[in-house]
């Protein structure tokens, strides 16, 4: 005798329509984690690349960092090109610091980060870019302003000297105001906490990993260039465990 095959009921289709629900809401997670790591492993690969630019560029000036410059323009030194589309040249006011190595890493992309790309409106907004946050999707890093013109030949330990990190910045040299180390009984990172002048862009400093939602504690990482060239993770920190010497290897600020 031949069978009718049964259709699901309501109530058959309800149950394996909330198993799915169910099962998406543990994979989601998970796989939002895999991502995080992905872009994380991808943005220190980069920063490895622009060591590796770094030290070809010493080699062929002495040992010598170049003028990471003072910038005094409402760009605040993010930028590659001029308003005219025309490629900026290291130490031009608006420059960002990695244009003086790009002989050298061949690619802008290697400055770039997709975790720094979520908070790129935020800075072109801030910052007067005019909105357009594409503009500085390869200036993710913040170059240690304290190495300027440093011939590196009289640094000693440079796998403990920062040479970039991740940074909403472009460029650091502001002591605790926007460096990873904090005086005694002080924090680190005081104009992006809440009070300082650019409290809205700490989320974007420990921007890997993020677990935390408050405006203050993101839970996060984020990834320090080394002068030796080796990259590392640090996890979210006040400063308390960070060296000044790591800025400032010759205690010249």
């Amino acid at each position: 005798m031949t069978r009718t095959p049964r259709a699901f009921t309501l109530i058959e289709l309800l149950v394996v329509i909330s198993i799915i629900a169910v099962l998406m809401a543990i994979l989601m997670p998970a796989l939002a984690r895999v991502k995080d790591q992905a872009r994380d492993q991808a943005c220190r690969a980069n920063l490895k690349g622009v060591g590796l630019g770094i030290m070809m560029y010493l080699q062929d000036n002495d040992f010598t960092m170049p003028d990471f410059h003072t910038h005094s323009g409402n760009t605040n030194g993010h930028l590659w090109w001029d308003a005219a589309g025309n490629p900026l040249k290291a130490g031009a006011d608006m420059a960002y610091w990695g244009i003086a190595f790009y002989e050298y890493t061949k690619e802008r992309e290697v400055f770039g980060c997709a975790a720094f790309r979520n908070f790129c409106e935020t800075l072109a907004k801030d910052l007067l870019y005019g909105g357009d946050h594409k503009l500085i999707y390869t200036s993710a890093y913040a170059g240690n302003g304290w190495l300027t013109k440093e011939n590196t030949i009289r640094i000693p330990r440079h796998s403990e000297v920062i040479m970039a990190h991740d940074h909403m910045e472009p460029r650091i040299e502001n002591s605790t105001a926007d460096m990873l180390y904090a005086n005694p009984g002080g924090v680190n990172l005081t104009h992006y906490r809440q009070g300082g002048g650019r409290d809205n862009w700490y989320r974007g400093i420990f921007r890997h990993n993020i677990r935390r939602s408050g405006n203050f504690e993101t839970g996060g990482t984020l990834n320090i260039l080394w002068l030796d060239g080796h990259v590392t993770s640090m996890n979210e920190t006040n400063g308390e465990e960070v060296p000044k010497r790591w800025y400032d290897p010759l205690d010249k600020n």
